[in-house]
């Protein structure tokens, strides 16, 4: 990783910056390959349970860095094989993933923020789809996560009309969680996480991929996939300690270890 993307971790909370504040944060190609380093690093340590990912100065992210130039011949090379990585590493991470969006998400930012597990705004942030004021379609997974996040109708339409979506309308749309005043933003997204690194985290992780999987499979998918789940996880140390810490009346301390 180079400094346009940092990374820190303490208590079990990885936060991931993006840090390119005078460009609003917009991507290039090496800020795809750090973003990718830096979520396979959270990915991988095991004392990491919650991610935070954000961005520097005002905004999430402003989308592609149009100044590097969008050629019709790379565009496809930079969707598959530097977008698609960063989208895929966020849904597959057996640990949730918070999008704290300061200012606005837009482009492919939207579709980095929407694909995390979890979305916390500043109150004078906003979400938006740019696509058709530069003749573009909406990429980077934007139309699979919209469609399905707010039917076909709704998300057309916020897509080709260019709308700006203030952070209250996100909450009430769904497409957030939590709105909170901008000065609180970062504060607020720790906390939230350092309360989740509390959580059972091998039912964190098996919660999250029964989640995913029932965005585009079948109940008897899904239902198979609890069985599964869930026969893997009963009688595991922290179902044990979980179960006598209830019993106790205490709070229970997670190992995170299945045997």
């Amino acid at each position: 990783m180079s400094e346009i993307v940092r990374y820190e971790h303490t208590d079990g909370v990885a936060v991931v910056t993006l840090n390119r504040p005078d460009a609003m944060n917009s991507f290039t190609s090496q800020l795809s390959f750090d973003l990718l380093d830096a979520l396979e690093k959270a990915h991988h340590d095991d004392s990491i349970r919650v991610v935070v990912l954000t961005g520097e100065g005002r905004c999430f992210s402003a989308g592609a860095d149009l100044k590097t130039g969008l050629e019709g011949r790379r565009v496809y090379g930079k969707l598959q094989y530097e977008y698609r990585p960063v989208m895929t590493a966020v849904a597959s991470m057996p640990k949730p993933v918070i999008a704290a969006v300061p200012g606005s998400a837009a482009g492919i930012g939207l579709s980095l923020a929407l694909t995390c597990d979890l979305l916390i705004m500043a109150d004078d942030a906003f979400l938006l789809s740019p696509f058709t004021t530069i003749s573009l379609v909406p990429d980077g997974g934007l139309n699979w996560l919209l469609v399905r996040q707010l039917g076909y109708r709704r998300a057309f339409q916020l897509s080709i009309e260019s709308e700006r979506i203030d952070a209250e309308r996100c909450v009430q749309l769904g497409l957030a969680n939590k709105v909170v005043p901008a000065e609180e933003l970062q504060t607020a997204a720790r906390e939230w996480a350092v309360t989740l690194v509390k959580r059972a985290p091998l039912s964190l992780a098996a919660t999250k991929k029964v989640m995913r999987l029932a965005m585009d499979h079948d109940w008897e998918s899904c239902f198979n996939a609890e069985a599964e789940l869930q026969q893997s996880l009963v009688g595991c140390p922290d179902n044990l300690e979980g179960v006598k810490a209830f019993f106790e009346k205490r709070a229970p301390e997670f190992k995170g270890q299945k045997d």
